[in-house]
């Protein structure tokens, strides 16, 4: 990969490879799912409640699924950032669970409340993610079987570092769901998708938009274009700010979904605007 590249996520039956450039990436981990990273340069940093965890270059993490993390993906010097990430959706674990002897598993694991754990580098984790490199690489797609077969070897090398994942694995509840108008209020400037958003809080589309319209009287997209003015209005009248100004530090890409409806429902416009 170039360095004029900015980004590449290539998702290959659960197994992500991404590379980003020189700046900081900023994401929400929201899937419902157990995610092991290992990172092979840059640094990633990640914020859970108020709390910071870095993970530099050639180490490993497990983040538990069933939470909302902010994830800082960083290159360092001269390094873009690159990882792998592992995602082990409940159909493998259920599979790999009903091959499990059940005389074999741990009895009374108490389990840590936290969300993000750093994973050893033994034998079974470096040789995992050392036989991926060559597809990052190379922009090699491994096959559907191997990559099922890469899973199953990061399942093993979890259940090998500790026995709080045989709970953590193979907890079967479902997926939890997070409150829709509070993650709107943290996220309403980001350029998501109504399907990101539904996703991020825990929700397939149908559901997300059954769950917001008990809520809400209006459509998701007209709350956020609502929510959008409101914060502009602030910002641009009883604050004093400038037009490009407030723009720029608010990362909102998608300037027509910003301006046409400040220009058209708003008493006020400010002389700034184009």
């Amino acid at each position: 990969m170039q360095a004029a590249d900015t980004l590449r996520t290539l998702n290959y039956s659960g197994i992500f490879l991404s590379c980003f450039s020189d700046y900081s990436e900023k994401c929400i981990h929201a899937t419902p799912e157990h995610v092991l990273l290992y990172l092979y340069s840059g640094e990633q940093v990640i914020e859970d409640s108020g709390k910071k965890i870095t993970i530099q270059a050639g180490e490993c993490a497990f983040i538990r699924r069933n939470h909302r993390l902010m994830m800082y993906k960083n290159s360092k010097g001269e390094e873009l950032y690159k990882g792998i990430s592992l995602t082990f959706n409940r159909a493998i674990l259920r599979e790999f669970y009903s091959k499990l002897s059940k005389a074999d598993l741990p009895k009374k694991v108490i389990i840590p409340d936290k969300n993000v754990f750093s994973i050893k580098p033994k034998a079974d984790i470096t040789s995992l993610f050392q036989s991926l490199t060559p597809y990052f690489d190379e922009n090699m797609k491994p096959s559907d079987g191997v990559a099922h077969l890469k899973l199953q070897e990061g399942i093993f090398a979890l259940l090998n570092q500790s026995d709080v994942f045989f709970p953590i694995l193979f907890d079967f509840t479902e997926p939890w769901k997070i409150d829709i108008i509070e993650f709107l209020e943290d996220h309403y400037m980001d350029d998501l998708t109504m399907e990101q958003i539904a996703s991020y809080t825990g929700r397939s589309l149908a559901t997300f938009k059954r769950d917001f319209s008990k809520i809400s009287n209006l459509t998701p997209q007209k709350w956020l274009i609502k929510r959008r003015l409101e914060a502009a209005y602030i910002k641009l009248k009883e604050e004093g700010k400038k037009y490009k100004t407030y723009i720029s530090k608010s990362d909102l890409k998608i300037l027509p979904i910003f301006l046409l409806p400040l220009k058209d429902n708003m008493a006020f416009l400010p002389l700034t605007l184009p």
